[in-house]
């Protein structure tokens, strides 16, 4: 695989974050050395690199059907989360706002929505999800009120890859007059995006989910929506984020976009979604019975596998197979293992969540990547579970 080592582990770990691209590396290097001039300088030192965020934003743009314009630069997804929703609450100027969000959304998103009720009296409804993972139409429709300024749920779940009714849910907050924001940080790259198709006012993207290096994101912000800023100062970013542009890592992003978009022309999207097939069907064949697919099984992005095993902890697993890099949804304080909240949210008992674990493909996974991952998998799941056990023999002369 380009950029990892030998003899590193099967790299199976794309949601938490990807590999750089190698020809995106080589599209940011020159603005690093090379072209290093401020984009805002009137000289010929900042002639290249603005012209460097242009394409840069037209080209995010044309990933997920927008204008350049309305393109945001931020230095993460979680900074995109806050800007848009922060944004909308402040801009609204109501006395008692409300925000709609659902139960597994990212941190980001439902931390904000606190930090929104603590600092800034908003009210915030946080909508259950079935056991598939999906948000309910009705649910929505039912707790929008005259007050409702914004609606934010998720493309793309991190941990089960679940793709919630975007479009549908969007044309209910937008009849009422909320705008909707949507985190694609998870989606953008994996699955084609159409800001105008699916009626969002606001849209995250994410820097290192698609190949990109950590540390950039952008926020699309439909023309005519009033934000307040997430950094004030110049008038950098349409005034919504002062500072002095990161030009190396706005070409970054964009020419990962433009990476993203080519893999779509060529069925990226159908060959990973063969390759989390095999993954799963080797699982089953080995440990048949034993193995359970968390989130729905049709709507989910294709690069994604979240399985529990009955009787095996996913921390075990996955440290009984060192030759294979995943997550888990588990969180682990002081030696204690917690439930993924976004399954728990789901409604999946504790043994079942602990045994949870995420397996998400990239864009140089291979066949062979499959077969290794089933096989290591396999061996530790038979290692932990007790029947699975060689048994020894007994000591001679004893029955």
């Amino acid at each position: 695989m380009v950029g990892m080592l030998v003899d590193e582990p099967v790299y199976l770990d794309h949601n938490a974050t990807t590999p750089i691209d190698p020809r995106v590396a080589e599209a940011m290097t020159p603005y690093l050395m090379t072209w290093f001039g401020n984009p805002s300088s009137g000289h010929r030192h900042g002639e290249r690199p603005r012209q460097a965020m242009a394409v840069a934003r037209e080209q995010v743009a044309a990933l997920i059907g927008a204008r350049a314009p309305e393109v945001v630069f931020t230095g993460s997804g979680s900074e995109a989360n806050l800007l848009a929703l922060r944004g909308a609450v402040l801009a609204a100027g109501r006395t008692r706002p409300h925000v709609i969000t659902q139960a597994t959304e990212h941190p980001a998103v439902l931390e904000t929505c606190r930090a929104l009720a603590r600092l800034h009296g908003a009210r915030v409804t946080t909508l259950p999800v079935d056991g598939d993972g999906l948000v309910a139409a009705a649910a929505l429709e039912a707790a929008l009120t005259t007050d409702t300024v914004l609606v934010s749920v998720m493309a793309a779940n991190n941990e089960t890859g679940v793709l919630q009714p975007v479009a549908e849910l969007a044309a209910l907050a937008r009849a009422r007059g909320a705008l909707f924001h949507c985190d694609a940080a998870q989606a953008t790259g994996k699955i084609p995006i159409d800001v105008l198709a699916w009626g969002v006012d606001l849209l995250t993207v994410v820097g290192h989910k698609m190949y990109a290096p950590k540390g950039v994101a952008a926020l699309y912000v439909r023309d005519g929506v009033a934000l307040e800023p997430v950094v004030y100062g110049g008038g950098q970013e349409r005034g919504l984020r002062a500072g002095t542009e990161n030009v190396a890592l706005a070409v970054a992003i964009g020419a990962a976009a433009d990476l993203a978009a080519r893999d779509f022309a060529t069925g990226a999207p159908a060959r990973l979604r063969e390759l989390r097939d095999d993954l799963h069907r080797r699982l089953s064949a080995a440990l048949p019975g034993r193995v359970r697919l968390n989130g729905s099984a049709g709507r989910r992005l294709p690069n994604t596998l979240n399985v529990s095993i009955d009787g095996v902890l996913g921390s075990d697993l996955l440290a009984a197979a060192p030759s294979v890099a995943a997550s888990t949804g588990s969180a682990c304080h002081s030696g204690t293992h917690t439930p993924s909240p976004v399954l728990s949210a789901m409604g999946l008992d504790a043994g079942r969540a602990l045994g949870a674990v995420r397996l998400s493909l990239g864009r140089r996974s291979t066949g062979g990547d499959v077969e290794t991952a089933a096989a290591a998998l396999t061996d530790a799941a038979r290692l932990l579970l007790p029947q699975q056990r060689p048994r020894k023999n007994p000591p001679i002369g004893r029955p």
